[in-house]
């Protein structure tokens, strides 16, 4: 209320009608904090996951193409691939993302523990080892 316009109020109220089950709420969010960031990554990594995990397959592959396009001309972290690869079932995808990620040393990769984006790769004995060689416990 305070200010309709603050982009990262939109993206977190997004991932909660995301985690909620919310889709349609949680689309309309992301896409209000992707239009105001003037398509910041997390955002559009949101977005992505969250068109992914609703079953709307075509449309995070195009918000994973614009994330791809991004990172020819800015920073896009190979762990924010991987959560939308993640959302996709697209595991084998995730994990080489997330292996860039902490070959890069992405900033990203201590969030591996706690993101829900990757809670369907915590079963993967790869992303068990990649949090040992992270120093994350399990």
């Amino acid at each position: 209320e305070l200010d309709p316009n603050f982009w990262a109020a939109h993206w977190r109220l997004g991932d909660c009608y995301a985690q909620k089950g919310m889709t349609e709420e949680a689309i309309a969010e992301l896409q209000s904090a992707v239009k105001l960031s003037s398509g910041n990554p997390a955002t559009l990594v949101s977005l992505g996951y969250t068109f992914a995990k609703s079953g709307q397959r075509a449309e995070a592959l195009k918000v994973l193409d614009e994330l791809k396009a991004l990172s020819l001309h800015r920073y896009v972290s190979p762990a924010n691939l991987a959560a939308v690869y993640s959302g996709l079932g697209e595991t084998d995808l995730a994990m080489e993302s997330l292996e860039q990620a902490l070959e890069m040393r992405s900033r990203s990769v201590v969030w591996l523990k706690v993101w829900p984006q990757y809670d369907n790769l915590r079963a993967d004995p790869r992303f068990t080892d990649l949090l040992k060689r992270i120093g994350l416990p399990e």
